[in-house]
């Protein structure tokens, strides 16, 4: 077991060295503020103060730790790799890690975008030229290099890549299912637009003709299948609004796409939009993806609830307060940890780990699963090429393998259609879940 002295034993000390030791590196550690105590060890161990207590790998502490309010003049000078030498390490990593992975920057004011969100360049990561980089990890493997190279006995657990593909239902259908009153609206706006195409496809989608071009479930399924992976669907069951346009949750062709992928696939929420505002929706949301869901998704004795697993739709993060709503619901984890606007890393980090609460100053027990690339960012934010897009996401990829870490990846149904600007993307799918799954 790792020994680390701290002159002082604080809520944020704690949680970010869980991140570190436990989250990323797999070990068990203990903390002490008894410099007698820590001198005495001969085991492995390290101090994270003001000074060097002796000859052990030390870490100087600054001041973020230690405080226990929201400083909204913190502003932290970072690199990319600050480590040096082990007795020289002339930034506070431990300071940095908490800042990003606490989300810290996001409790500062800040110029939020169109729909009230935190963007990538807003962002301590995008301004300092690392949001490609999962640098927590990276200090993590570094810390764990020190280690190994002073005590050769200090055994550390073999940690491996892993890929998990999710697909978020936000509008299961382009035509099916649709009320009369949606449908006539569709061939009205579509003769608005001249939108020939899309008259034709709607006509002959529901004469039967012609399979409705948000329906590549078959495609998805058949692709995760290939590669053994185990992906995880998340579903929209808000009420229709701008913002939230999916089918009713009492269509029986929603229900019966929930059941048919719930029986291959796992499955979580995808709170609406419109449940920012009231949080009282994401319970009920949740009930009725609970309803819809066969067995044996619903829980075993002793459980409390069957859906535990959300996505925030529109990625919609405002701190702390999603997290305290999510786990107000019964939400165990969350996989809205990521930008729209960027591909990279929000949090410097692509491990799971606990969401802290800096206002309240504890850690919960809401697990926060960073994902690193979205079909959208690559498209309609950074309007890539197919070809580029693919370049960008096997770069992602490839930071992500070095620090053998968790790489997720958002895909929508409806961007599988080879059809409009989304021709072509079905092939970067393809790519990316080639290389991510290898």
């Amino acid at each position: 077991m790792l020994l680390i002295y701290t002159h002082q034993i604080t809520n944020r000390v704690k949680y970010t060295f869980n991140v570190i030791f436990n989250s990323i590196l797999g070990i068990e550690y203990t903390i002490t503020s008894d410099a007698d105590v820590f001198q005495k060890l001969e085991g492995a161990k390290i101090s994270y103060t003001e000074k060097q207590i002796g000859d052990e790998i030390f870490f100087e502490s600054s001041g973020l730790l230690f405080e226990t309010e929201i400083n909204t003049s913190s502003r932290l000078t970072p690199s990319p790799s600050p480590m040096g030498e082990e007795s020289k390490n002339e930034e506070d990593i431990f300071a940095l890690t908490f800042f990003l992975v606490s989300r810290y920057e996001e409790y500062l004011p800040f110029t939020a975008d169109h729909y009230g969100r935190f963007s990538a360049k807003q962002s301590f990561a995008y301004k300092n030229n690392f949001i490609h980089k999962p640098v927590v990890n990276t200090w993590a493997k570094k810390i764990r290099e020190m280690i190994s190279a002073r005590y050769h006995g200090f055994i550390f657990p073999d940690k491996q890549y892993s890929y998990t593909p999710t697909i978020d239902i936000d509008n299961a259908y382009a035509y099916l299912g649709k009320s009369f009153a949606r449908t006539v609206g569709g061939y009205i706006k579509a003769i608005i637009k001249s939108d020939w195409d899309d008259f034709s496809k709607r006509k002959k989608t529901l004469s039967g003709k012609e399979k409705d071009p948000y329906d590549t479930y078959d495609f998805q399924l058949e692709l995760h299948q290939k590669y053994n992976l185990n992906p995880i669907y998340f579903f929209l069951l808000g009420d229709w609004a701008p913002n939230d346009k999916n089918l009713p949750h009492t269509s029986r062709m929603m229900q019966s796409l929930i059941k048919f992928i719930s029986e291959k696939a796992k499955t979580g929420m995808h709170p609406s939009f419109a449940s920012n505002q009231n949080p009282e929706k994401i319970k009920i949301e949740k009930n009725r993806l609970e309803k819809i869901i066969p067995p044996p998704c619903p829980p075993p004795a002793g459980d409390r609830t069957a859906v535990t697993k959300s996505r925030q739709h529109f990625l919609m993060l405002k701190f702390p307060q999603t997290y305290r709503n999510l786990l107000a619901a019964g939400i165990t984890d969350d996989y809205s940890m990521g930008f729209a606007d960027e591909v990279g890393f929000r949090a410097g980090i692509c491990t799971p780990y606990k969401f802290y609460d800096i206002e309240k100053e504890e850690e919960t027990n809401l697990t926060i699963h960073p994902f690193a690339v979205m079909d959208r960012s690559l498209n309609n934010y950074l309007n890539l090429s197919p070809e580029k897009a693919i370049e960008k996401a096997k770069g992602i990829i490839k930071e992500i393998k070095t620090v053998n870490g968790e790489f997720i990846s958002i895909w929508h149904n409806e961007m599988l259609n080879e059809w409009k600007e989304w021709k072509g993307w079905r092939y970067v799918y393809e790519e990316v879940i080639k290389e991510a799954a290898l």
